[in-house]
């Protein structure tokens, strides 16, 4: 992983100007941001050593000399973590099993949370599972093995459901890095990188920035061909004892709120026939067409 540490090393050192960090811009300059002389400087550490780090040739690097360079970045905390997963390989997470399976029990979880959208994610965007809510805005089961970063960036109605596509891009992307750093024996990990890369222009120059997140909290709009637009906020919470890292994500929208009552539209239609309750004034009966009413 050592081309993947010296590239995030990079890619963070670009982003960052000689004047941002009050140091002089003298002279022509051959590169973005900061030179390693520079930054090493900053990290109080010699060029030699940080140029060996950048090149994953310093696998015994101490805490102190990481904050000093992370530091001298401005690195956030995930972004901490992810330097210390690359320069210490040994941390990461098991290789993934094949054929990684949503214990029974959180299936049954996400099937008794009728008034939320929700989903389990795996560690490479895999959708391993979704409650019906969730299928009535994403559609995931007439899809083979879904994946979110497939349908970001290979679906063509990707930027019709997604208004704020180029952010959803860009935080998916990240996420993805994110979660294969921790988990890089993933079974179809490199499957899936190759596929995005060959097919997708704007996949592959936001894999080249490196950024990473975490899925943690935020909000998205969506538009769906049905309800129309949703405004939702999500929250996402780590499975744990599960054989590979996966995530449940689950969708709000603001009480009282438009959305609030759209995903009330959709979960009365997404509802079996024989379960639907028609509300008072005319309202849903499971026609789509009905739903924009």
């Amino acid at each position: 992983m050592s081309n993947e540490l010296g590239e995030f090393l990079r890619t963070r050192r670009a982003r960052i100007t000689p004047e941002e960090v009050g140091l002089p811009r003298a002279g022509r300059r051959r590169v973005p941001g900061l030179r390693r002389d520079e930054l090493a400087r900053l990290a109080g550490v010699s060029v030699e050593y940080y140029t060996r780090l950048e090149q994953g040739r310093s696998p015994n690097v101490s805490e102190p000399v990481l904050d000093a360079i992370a530091n001298a970045l401005s690195l956030n905390e995930t972004e901490r973590e992810h330097l210390r997963i690359l320069v210490r390989p040994a941390r990461r997470a098991r290789p993934s099993p094949r054929g990684a399976r949503v214990r029974p029990a959180v299936r049954m979880m996400l099937d008794q949370m009728d008034r939320m959208p929700a989903f389990v994610f795996g560690p490479t965007l895999d959708v391993l599972a979704w409650n019906r809510l969730g299928d009535a805005i994403s559609g995931y089961s007439a899809t083979d093995r879904p994946n979110l970063c497939r349908t970001v960036f290979l679906d063509p109605g990707a930027r019709d459901f997604y208004p704020q596509w180029a952010c959803v891009a860009e935080d998916t992307v990240a996420v993805l890095r994110w979660m294969a750093t921790r988990d890089p024996g993933a079974p179809g990990l490199a499957t899936l990188i190759g596929e995005l890369s060959l097919h997708s222009q704007e996949f592959r120059d936001l894999w080249a920035k490196h950024d990473v997140k975490e899925k943690t909290a935020g909000a998205k709009r969506m538009n769906h061909p049905i309800a129309g637009e949703l405004d939702l906020f999500y929250e996402s919470f780590p499975l744990p004892g599960q054989a590979t890292d996966m995530v449940l994500v689950t969708y709000v929208a603001e009480p009282g709120s438009p959305t609030a009552e759209k995903l009330s539209l959709l979960a009365s239609w997404s509802q079996p026939e024989h379960e639907r309750v028609a509300p008072e004034r005319g309202g849903v009966t499971g026609s789509a067409d009905r739903l924009e009413d």
